[in-house]
């Protein structure tokens, strides 16, 4: 089972001064050791993420992106501060090494942290492995995720990192103001969600950390085996909902194989679980009984994913994506929210 991040030569709307970075490391990286050489991770949608190689070790640096952006996103200084809260915890993180606020240094914020030895799979689904591997790493996922949401994030540290209450109406404002920055496209099945959701929101019974973008690519596995070694891209991060969580990781088993998910799988023979089996793990894990009603957070994380992929196909019009393939976002858009909406009419 091999699957590697793909490191590519800096994009050139990327590009940023290495020097200046390695002054900067110098004064504040206890061990760092120039020169360096700086590669790009390819696949990623949204904050540009950058390997950093040193005679002394190696580095990951996230930074936002050049251009304007939308309120509120690509918060790198909110992804340095959950990976630090969660260090020691149950929830593998790799160790977070140092936060840039100041844009002078290479454009804009960034920080850097330890690069983690694993395999990164790019895909919604799990394309490669045995049916034995793929069921190991959905049950790993499920673990990890109740142990995140099992963290006690006050005590973390992590007060103020978001409001415990009104999680759900906040997100569907949020995600709905997203949508009309980057609308790009007449697309009514959005505009149809939008008024759908807040009149059918669930109660927020609970608050927990919220990664907000918990799914297999964002993952790292181990190299030899089929357990999660690190969580990657917490710029979603907030106080929230576990259940949007779960919900989340599970939309792709609402969507059909052209749009990256599993809706007609064999699942015995692939050996994914079956989305009951997969919320029946997470239960079993959090401690919790299987959730009721949760088809209505399975539409709301459809909108909030088709409005991250509004967003993606916005800078991918307007030149500054961190993936040449952020045009083809477009339709991917319009599946997701025209499936949403099928969903909501159904309830």
């Amino acid at each position: 089972m091999q699957q590697s991040s793909e490191l590519v030569p800096v994009l050139e709307r990327h590009r940023f001064d290495e020097a200046a970075l390695a002054a900067w490391l110098r004064d504040k990286l206890p061990g760092f050791d120039g020169p360096i050489t700086v590669r790009q991770f390819q696949g990623g949608q949204s904050n540009p993420t950058f390997h950093v190689a040193t005679p002394a070790g190696d580095y990951v640096l996230r930074k936002k992106p050049p251009g304007k952006l939308l309120p509120g996103a690509h918060a790198v200084e909110r992804e340095y501060r959950v990976i630090a809260a969660l260090a020691g915890s149950a929830v593998p993180v790799p160790p977070a090494r140092l936060l840039c606020e100041d844009a002078a240094v290479i454009g804009t914020p960034f920080f850097v942290m330890d690069a983690v030895d694993g395999r990164v799979l790019p895909d919604r689904v799990a394309q490669v492995g045995t049916p034995v591997e793929k069921r190991a790493i959905y049950a790993d996922m499920a673990r990890v995720m109740a142990a995140l949401h099992g963290v006690d994030w006050r005590a973390a540290g992590l007060e103020g990192f978001g409001k415990p209450d009104g999680y759900m109406a906040r997100q569907t404002a949020l995600w709905t103001r997203q949508w009309e920055a980057a609308r790009a496209m007449d697309l009514p099945a959005m505009d149809a969600l939008a008024r759908w959701l807040p009149e059918h929101l669930p109660q927020d019974t609970e608050a927990t950390i919220a990664h907000g973008d918990f799914r297999l690519g964002n993952m790292m596995l181990a190299p030899d085996a089929p357990r999660i070694v690190a969580v990657l891209d917490w710029e979603l991060s907030t106080i929230g909902h576990p259940l949007a969580d779960l919900a989340y990781c599970c939309v792709t088993y609402r969507l059909p194989p052209e749009q990256g998910g599993l809706h007609g799988t064999d699942f015995a023979e692939s050996g994914i679980p079956t989305e009951a089996d997969f919320v029946a793990d997470y239960a079993t894990a959090a401690g919790r009984p299987v959730p009721e009603g949760f088809d209505t957070f399975i539409v709301f994380s459809m909108f909030r994913l088709a409005s991250i992929a509004a967003g993606v196909y916005r800078r991918g019009l307007d030149g500054n994506a961190s993936d040449a393939r952020a045009l083809q976002w477009g339709e991917r858009t319009r599946g997701i929210a025209e499936r949403a909406w099928e969903i909501a009419r159904s309830l």
